[in-house]
């Protein structure tokens, strides 16, 4: 059963970085889910894909997947671009677009 290894984003729930520093092992989903007729839930006969595994580091998590013959793929993080705001610029002479309210 083939796994993805990732680092998580940030959710759009938290200001702070809170666990996207650790490294994620989560296997796909083999067996398509399907609704109960009675009640509607979701359920899946795959228990696999309820199992996440955190690791400090990528090498880790490869490591441990190796070594336990798991088929695996890496995504690479995308670290968030962050744009230096002044405060002073809101009140500068050669600002493009007009201070309004």
């Amino acid at each position: 059963m083939p796994a993805k290894i990732y680092r998580p984003a940030k959710t759009a729930m938290q200001s702070g970085k809170a666990k996207t520093h650790l490294w994620v092992l989560e296997f796909d989903q083999e067996i398509p889910r399907k609704i109960d007729p009675i009640m509607g839930y979701t359920s899946s006969a795959d228990t696999r894909q309820q199992l996440k595994l955190t690791f400090d580091t990528q090498e880790q998590a490869e490591a441990y997947a190796q070594r336990n013959g798991i088929e695996y793929r890496i995504i690479a993080p995308k670290d968030a671009i962050r744009q230096t705001v002044s405060y002073s610029d809101n009140f500068r002479f050669t600002r493009i677009q007009p201070w309004t309210h």
